[in-house]
């Protein structure tokens, strides 16, 4: 892929994994999840590593006990939520295909229009705001900007992207945890003239007994992403104050289990979500698309992922951009797979 930088780094690759678990039944479940290290701390290695241990922990197990099968990952190794969420979609996947539904169907949901913003790595204003002008001219409605460097080269950033795509086109930032109490102070109270939807996890999450502050100064409403792995995160936030609206990820939070239980605390306490996604390929987006169809306090959506520059497609069926729209066929369960030519290249092992 093409290199992708934000605040705390240059993504070179993506560190995917992909699984199948075969069940007695015959049904194959399918499963994918996408390391960041500088976001999550887990890498393609270690995600493979455990990977293993977890198919054998699980043979010879009832796969539609979801809750019991990921509980017991859950006792086997504390976090590796990434490694964990590939697992979780598989279970999914098999649940949807055995009750013959489209998984969005099991999780009752219903197809609604979903459109997706397109996000520009960080790096000089000119490059970012050209890269923003030629998005507006394909047809982008909605750019997530990254920024999280210094605070006047931020600045200047947003303001020549946002002079270059005129007033219509939806801004939103993410400082992936960029910035120091203080500066995110200036940053959003100067970036507010700019029209700006909502800033993405201004601060590192050891600071977040300070984001309940920052949103009482902030005209620009803030988002928590890595402040949130888990529905007790999303407790916490919300309890303090300390974030407008949450972003779910199934590479942060473990998959489709952990971010039903995000979603239903955020849409208890009346906040809205995002759905976003780390480097995934088209077959765990579709994963995503299904629980966003499912989930209608999802209100906003980084589901991008396959347009940053992945050099290969190798997923059969699944879900298909029309623009920025995102759209789901029918097929049962996640609805999508991997070209076997394409894997027969690719370090594997079964269990």
């Amino acid at each position: 892929m093409v290199p992708f930088t934000i605040a705390t780094g240059t993504m070179h690759f993506a560190q995917n994994m992909f699984i199948r678990i075969h069940t007695d039944g015959g049904i194959i479940g399918v499963g994918e999840c996408s390391a960041f290290p500088m976001i999550a701390g887990e890498t393609q290695n270690t995600c493979y590593e455990l990977a293993k241990d977890f198919a054998e922990l699980w043979k010879g197990k009832d796969a539609l006990n979801i809750e019991e099968r990921l509980n017991e990952l859950h006792l086997f190794i504390a976090g590796n939520y990434t490694a964990k969420s590939a697992f979780d979609m598989a279970l999914y996947d098999i649940a949807a295909k055995q009750a013959q539904q489209p998984l969005y169907k099991f999780l009752g949901g219903e197809k609604r229009e979903l459109e997706s913003d397109l996000t520009i790595g960080i790096d000089t204003a000119e490059n970012m705001a050209t890269a923003a002008k030629e998005f507006v001219r394909n047809g982008v409605t909605m750019i997530k900007v990254k920024l999280g460097k210094k605070v006047d080269a931020d600045v200047e950033r947003i303001k020549q992207i946002r002079n270059a795509v005129g007033e219509k086109t939806i801004l939103r930032i993410d400082a992936n945890q960029g910035w120091n109490y203080e500066d995110a102070v200036s940053a959003l109270q100067q970036l507010a003239k700019y029209d700006i939807q909502f800033c993405e996890q201004p601060m590192r999450k050891y600071n977040d007994e300070l984001l309940p502050q920052l949103c009482e100064l902030s005209p620009i409403p803030v988002m928590a992403d890595e402040s949130v792995f888990t529905h007790h995160d999303a407790e916490r936030i919300i309890r303090n104050k300390a974030a407008t609206y949450i972003n779910i990820k199934f590479a942060k939070s473990g998959g489709i289990n952990e971010a039903i239980k995000i979603n239903a605390v955020a849409e208890k306490n009346g906040m809205s979500c995002m759905l976003g996604s780390m480097l995934e390929s088209r077959l765990a987006l579709t994963a995503n698309v299904h629980f966003a169809m499912a989930n209608k306090n999802i209100k906003f959506f980084d589901l991008d992922t396959c347009l940053l520059g992945q050099l290969k497609d190798p997923v059969i069926g699944g879900v298909k951009y029309n623009g920025m729209f995102l759209e789901l066929d029918d097929a049962i369960g996640i609805g999508a797979d991997v070209d076997d030519v394409y894997l027969s290249d690719l370090e594997q092992i079964t269990i």
